[in-house]
């Protein structure tokens, strides 16, 4: 597996693309922009894109969508029916599918919009604006950022501490890091969920 990002003006967002180490097939990541330094990564990796992933129908994460469609023959996954007029593949809470060869996890946070999901291929999880490093998006009302906690710690916090977290805008982290040093995660870890079992989160903090 190849993964690549590629920084976009737009929004100062993120762009992702995921391929075999062969080339062949490949997967895009919130398209905000379509620039030269992106395609020139799929041309000299012999990628073709095939699959389009989005987190949430915002415009920096789905700029480039029209242009994608011109160029390659594509399917795009979101949890919106349609974006731009474009006909999508719905995704849903859970859902697991396979693409190009790797396995995709859905996983809903509707507490931060409608339409927002993350997708998780193998230990790499592309969180769009829900979580970036050491921050978690805050959203208007408080009994909504409850639920975006809640949320998160029922489906993300147990996963493994090595995973990879790329988030929409900023750079990438570990949720070994966000566990450390991110103040709302450990908000979620040291107070709103002491109930739980002794260290079902327990990450060392020993670098």
């Amino acid at each position: 597996m190849r993964c690549f990002y590629n920084f976009t003006l737009n929004g100062f967002s993120n762009t992702y693309l995921i391929g075999p180490d062969t080339g062949g097939d490949a997967i895009l990541v919130d398209p905000g922009e379509l620039n030269i330094k992106l395609f020139k990564l799929i041309e000299d990796n012999d990628f073709y894109i095939r699959h389009v992933l989005i987190t949430h129908n915002d415009a920096p994460h789905i700029g480039g969508l029209k242009t994608l469609k011109k160029i390659y023959d594509i399917d795009i996954y979101s949890k919106s029916k349609e974006i731009l007029g474009i006909p999508v593949k719905s995704v849903h809470d859970g859902m697991h599918f396979t693409i190009s060869g790797f396995n995709v996890t859905v996983i809903d946070t509707p507490a931060f919009s409608n339409d927002s999901v993350l997708f998780k291929i193998d230990d790499m999880l592309f969180t769009g604006d829900v979580i970036g490093a050491g921050r978690l998006s805050k959203v208007i009302m408080q009994n909504t950022n409850d639920e975006l906690r809640e949320t998160l710690k029922a489906k993300l916090l147990q996963f493994k501490d090595a995973t990879l977290i790329f988030p929409g805008h900023g750079p990438p982290s570990t949720l070994k890091a966000e566990k450390m040093f991110n103040p709302d995660i450990q908000d979620i870890l040291e107070r709103k969920f002491s109930n739980y079992p002794e260290n079902m989160f327990y990450c060392d903090r020993k670098l």
